[in-house]
């Protein structure tokens, strides 16, 4: 099986430097290439590319700016491998990653697969603090954390791979972003491909991002669901009203306090004292575990009112999603 690795990236040829080094320090015995998918940043990262043309099998193309999803499908179709592996150019790739993933699926072949991210002692606090958020069992059920049910994952780009003949079939990504994971890993379980999550095949995700980036991020996360919802009912689940029912529930407690009724409000008091302690246990950081509450509020209004207006507008009053968020759709 000869692996592909498909890195779109805009306007960070820092982040390709460091991606690029984790690689060369693969323990992978096999071959393998890299297909590096330059989309239209004007600040290209061709120099960083060619500086590892004698260390790496790897392959640089520029392309005008369409988006993640569809620089990925272009990669993959230029892409010479059989198997496709996807990484954000974020990610920092532990050297045993393709051995794992090849062991996994020589084990137990899967079409789709995807791996979770974890936080490198390097990263700054504030980046471990949304790592913390983004893969908590606290917060996002541990998803990205890697405790998602194993055999029916949905994959997410920053760490992913697909068979060719599964991109094939399904054409790839759309041009939703984000939202474009979960979009295909239904479009293949409704091809008959199955996906899995392989636990040992993490990424380091470094998400250079501050506290307003991430804020536009979670939000755009909670405008894309109930599109996604909308296009598959079939895989609507309550769950996704969670943060929303957060938000509203920690206004009505609030209210509940000024009347005299502050048994609601305890239980959030009792919510962040938990996340306080798991992000303790989890970075040995009183500051992270202080800044870990942060993202976590964050994270739940950031998704929670983008999940209420989308859920109001498209899924109750039927507007077309491309008409009333047009920032979540790049233009082919």
């Amino acid at each position: 099986m000869f692996f592909s690795l498909v890195i779109p990236v805009f306007n960070r040829p820092d982040e390709i430097n460091e991606l690029l080094e984790s690689l060369v320090l693969s323990d992978f015995k096999e071959d393998f290439e890299i297909v590096i998918v330059e989309d239209g940043s004007t600040i290209p990262c061709k120099d960083i590319v060619d500086a590892y043309q004698n260390k790496l099998n790897i392959t640089y193309f520029f392309k005008p700016n369409s988006g993640p999803g569809d620089s990925r499908n272009f990669g993959m179709r230029n892409a010479k491998g059989d198997y496709f592996i996807i990484f954000d150019s974020d990610c920092i790739i532990p050297k045993h990653y393709l051995t794992e993933v090849s062991k996994a699926l020589n084990a137990k072949y899967v079409d789709c697969f995807g791996g979770p991210d974890k936080a490198l002692d390097s990263f700054s606090d504030v980046q471990k603090a949304i790592n913390f958020a983004m893969t908590s069992f606290l917060t996002t059920g541990g998803i990205r954390g890697g405790s998602e049910k194993l055999d029916k994952f949905q994959p997410r780009s920053f760490n992913m791979g697909i068979s060719k003949i599964a991109f094939q079939k399904s054409q790839g990504f759309g041009n939703i972003h984000p939202g474009e994971d979960p979009d295909l890993s239904i479009r293949l379980w409704n091809l008959g491909f199955e996906t899995r999550l392989f636990p040992d095949a993490y990424v380091y995700h470094k998400r250079r991002i501050d506290w307003s980036k991430f804020y536009k991020q979670v939000n755009k996360f909670g405008k894309a669901r109930p599109i996604l919802n909308t296009w598959y009912p079939k895989h609507n689940k309550l769950t996704f009203f969670f943060p929303t029912v957060f938000i509203l529930g920690f206004v009505v407690s609030l209210l509940g306090l000024i009347i005299g009724f502050p048994f609601l409000i305890y239980g959030y008091g009792l919510y962040f004292v938990l996340l306080f302690l798991s992000s303790i246990i989890a970075n040995k950081s009183l500051k992270i575990a202080i800044l870990s509450i942060i993202a976590v509020i964050i994270q739940f209004y950031g998704y929670g009112i983008g999940f209420l207006k989308s859920f109001l507008l498209v899924q109750m009053l039927k507007k077309k999603p491309q008409e009333v968020f047009p920032e979540l759709f790049f233009k082919k």
